[in-house]
């Protein structure tokens, strides 16, 4: 250990949960200003099975660059886990005489997944045994309860919510780094190759690998490499999954590598720089995470309980054999199939195509919204309590702010518009690859000569689609008919 250690008296644990950051890190600077810490990550046993399999692939990167971060200040991250934090924790405190606990709010709680003590029971467990609690905001811009309307209830619909927050972000400021930290002497802590986050057998991690750098240095770089390249452009582009058009934050957001004031603070610099429309729209986006977590705070259940309660009626159908041709991009309908794939390979989606697909899912095929929101918890590397549930209501139309559920997007159409050569899908569905726009978005359509030439069979080479979409169209505004008009 470095000079920079010192005794364990006075000394602050400093519980890192998705705030995996040295900067702009409240609990960390307060900590560090007022005497020697011990930095630790909680691993407990509900976490750990909550968790998918790339998010543990991606915790196990940002952990160690956390740790190498640490160590720059002459220090390490202590990795702890048991069945239960608050016993873990307090077993810690108790053995090397530490007194006071400090962490970020989490503000998700993973609510409708699998439930973890809340911050305020976990405190007062802490405080229970003995021991000083602080809590410090910085995993939002807003805690949830401070943000009200007119008549003091909660939001429901975006854009007031946005009108609200919008004046505010010009006072946002991001904290530095500290400058020194002490670091109390404790012994033992685990290994990261023990928690056995990584994939093996197989070892599918080689394209999310290839995809991210996870950690707060890959953050602040992919923020830089957008703010100075696709934010110009950002309003138009960031709808198009053939360009690199959008920023790529999202999976350091949701592992707290980068905060939203970090972000905010770093674009609006940018002000004159680029479009004002461009800003504006990649303002809204920090601000539409914001809201989802007004959402989860009212509902928090919204991962498993329709915000819109009369969807409780809504006829959803059960068809396995469905889900897993969606789930494993063989529906027949390139743009979905092409964004379930890129799924499965980097661990992320393209929103555009988010969204398509989560219409496909919940509109063509008829199956629960909640069924998709649980394969994309699994497998997306972004995958966050209050945004993945809030865009999966949003898309099936059974949350409070929704899309209308008689909207009901065209894949075809979509794919036409917003990826009009076929890149995008040519890159995710090889067998296409020689299909030309615009038979590569309807190969099924496509001449038989076109298809010769293309290499490809339908029905071999590449499926059929597994649902006629006027067909389906139909068939969901029926459903929708019925919910409204029950009797």
């Amino acid at each position: 250990m470095s000079a920079a250690s010192s005794s364990k008296q006075n000394a602050t644990l400093v519980v890192f949960e998705r705030d995996l950051r040295i900067a702009d890190q409240k609990a960390l600077l307060e900590a560090a200003n007022t005497g020697p810490i011990v930095a630790a990550y909680c691993l407990d046993t509900p976490l750990k099975a909550l968790l998918g399999g790339a998010q543990k692939w991606w915790l196990h990167q940002s952990l160690a660059s956390l740790d190498a971060g640490l160590e720059g200040y002459g220090g390490r991250l202590i990795l702890l886990s048991g069945n239960d934090r608050a016993v873990t924790l307090i077993a810690f405190c108790k053995a090397n005489s530490i007194l006071n606990v400090s962490w970020t709010s989490r503000n998700d709680m993973f609510s409708g997944h699998q439930s973890r003590d809340s911050d305020s029971i976990l405190a007062e467990k802490l405080r229970d045994a003995g021991l000083t609690v602080s809590i410090y905001p910085g995993q939002l811009l807003h805690q949830p309860a401070a943000i009200r309307t007119g008549s003091g209830g909660p939001f429901r619909v975006y854009t007031p919510f946005w009108r609200v927050v919008a004046p505010s972000l010009e006072n946002v400021k991001a904290d530095a780094a500290p400058e020194k930290i002490v670091f109390a002497e404790v012994p033992g802590g685990e290994t990261l190759a023990a928690w056995q986050l990584m994939p093996t057998k197989p070892d599918w991690s080689g394209t999310l690998a290839d995809a991210w750098q996870p950690g707060q240095t890959g953050a602040h770089h992919n923020l830089a490499a957008f703010i100075e390249g696709a934010l110009t452009g950002y309003d138009e582009d960031r709808n198009r999954p053939d360009k690199a058009g959008t920023s790529r934050l999202s999976a350091h957001l949701a592992f707290g590598e980068i905060s939203p004031a970090q972000v905010v603070e770093a674009a609006l610099k940018h002000r004159g720089k680029v479009p004002d429309n461009d800003l504006e729209t990649f303002l809204k986006e920090i601000v539409w995470r914001e809201f989802s977590y007004h959402l989860l705070y009212q509902k928090p259940g919204l991962a498993t309980e329709n915000f819109n309660a009369s969807f409780d009626r809504f006829p959803w159908g059960s068809d396995n054999t469905a889900l897993k041709a969606w789930q494993a991009g063989q529906t027949g309908y390139p743009i979905v199939d092409a964004g379930m794939r890129q799924l499965y390979q980097t661990g992320w989606m393209h929103n555009r195509v988010r969204m398509i697909v989560a219409s496909f899912l919940t509109k063509h095929l008829l199956l629960d919204w909640r069924d998709g929101e649980r394969w994309f918890w699994d497998t997306l590397v972004d995958a966050d309590a209050a945004s993945n549930a809030a865009g999966w209501q949003w898309v099936s139309g059974s949350g409070a702010d929704a899309s209308p559920y008689f909207r009901i997007f065209n894949p075809i159409l979509q794919a036409e518009k917003f990826d009009p050569k076929g890149d995008y899908v040519r890159k995710y569905v090889p067998e296409l690859a020689k299909m030309r726009a615009p038979f590569i978005h309807k190969p099924w359509e496509a001449p038989d000569m076109e298809l010769i030439s293309a290499g490809v069979r339908m029905g071999n080479t590449y499926p059929r689609p597994i649902v006629d979409h006027g067909k389906a169209r139909i068939r969901a505004l029926d459903a929708y008919k019925a919910l409204k008009d029950p009797l």
